[in-house]
């Protein structure tokens, strides 16, 4: 159901802050926790990641490799989607990636001193990266 506030009515200010407000508590358990797993993953490397995916995920496997989904399953998925789903998240993809390739640096930055050190900035993208991340009480297509 659609709600309707009017900046004309009274209360509004009151009902719109309720609706935009969220819970900024900072949880100290939590992002302690979240440092323990952290430090495991960089010790212990691709057994922390399966023993964490088993744990929160219920993903059991044996290398960090069977984790990767291959085109035929990802292509498949594709397939079933409905057309309206699809054409969505395409739409979201494409706004995604509109949006990110403005955020990318197109030159080198470089000065020299009088005593002939060169100071600069070079970015580069990487060609592959990982990473976790749990869908929580939502899994969103973004995730």
């Amino acid at each position: 159901m659609l709600r309707r506030l009017s900046t004309a009515r009274p209360g509004f200010d009151r009902q719109l802050a309720k609706l935009i407000a969220f819970d900024t508590t900072f949880d100290k358990e939590v992002e302690d926790r979240v440092k323990k797993i952290c430090e495991d993953v960089r010790r212990r490397g691709d057994a922390a990641v399966l023993k964490y995916t088993k744990r929160f995920d219920r993903v059991d496997r044996k290398r960090v490799a069977a984790l990767e989904l291959s085109q035929k399953v990802l292509q498949d998925s594709l397939r079933r989607l409905d057309r309206k789903q699809r054409s969505a998240l395409e739409q979201a993809a494409a706004r995604i990636r509109r949006y990110h390739r403005q955020q990318l640096a197109k030159t080198q930055k470089s000065i020299t001193e009088t005593d002939g050190t060169t100071l600069g900035q070079r970015v580069s993208a990487l060609d592959r990266v990982g990473l976790y991340v749990p869908g929580g009480e939502a899994a969103y297509p973004s995730s």
